[in-house]
């Protein structure tokens, strides 16, 4: 009986426990909507801003530039915190510069930059650009990259078109001088 119940347990867990594929599909579609929300409010900031998205000079990493939205795009500070990574959350309708977020943003995009233009994702590997089938996010589960385990992760593209990538990446187009890759603080 103990025996039995112990590998019922044990099943359980690799099915429904924190790093499997099930539960991490379930955490990705999560965060899928989060990138939706933070899309709409970097639409509403281009709309002030002639079709850019925030920027800050020497900015190195993606909260200060992120945290422009916060509160006149969006008092929403739960969506900079992706389910699958182990941030904290945000205290809501307040900047977020000194504190850490979860998602990459490609600093230097325009709205009309458009279809196959990366604009934010989960955190990658590092900073800099990829070459087809590269690594983009963590495959072993292990830091920098780690927000679904070594499931891959999401990227949100410019025309508010979110994709699933494995943790080798199919996007290739090279980073245009003016846009610069920021992960989130370490």
């Amino acid at each position: 009986m103990l025996v039995t119940m112990a590998s019922i347990l044990i099943m359980f867990t690799m099915m429904y426990g924190a790093s499997s594929r099930s539960h991490q599909v379930r955490l990705k579609e999560t965060c899928a909507k989060n990138l939706q929300h933070i899309y709409v409010a970097l639409t509403t900031y281009s709309f002030d801003y002639d079709g850019r998205f925030p920027t800050v000079t020497n900015a190195q990493s993606s909260e200060v530039p992120l945290s422009q939205l916060v509160p006149r795009y969006t008092t929403g500070t739960e969506f900079f915190i992706c389910p699958g990574s182990s941030e904290k959350p945000l205290p809501s309708a307040q900047s977020f510069a000194d504190r850490r977020i979860s998602y990459a943003y490609y600093m230097g995009r325009r709205s009309s930059n458009g279809a196959g233009r990366s604009l934010m994702s989960d955190r990658q590997v590092n900073t800099l650009p990829k070459a087809l089938k590269e690594q983009l996010f963590s495959p072993d589960g292990k830091k920098p990259a780690n927000n679904h385990h070594k499931f891959g992760g999401n990227i949100l593209f410019c025309d508010g078109d979110i994709q699933v990538s494995p943790a080798k990446s199919a996007f290739a187009l090279p980073l245009p001088p003016n846009v610069v890759l920021l992960n989130p603080k370490p």
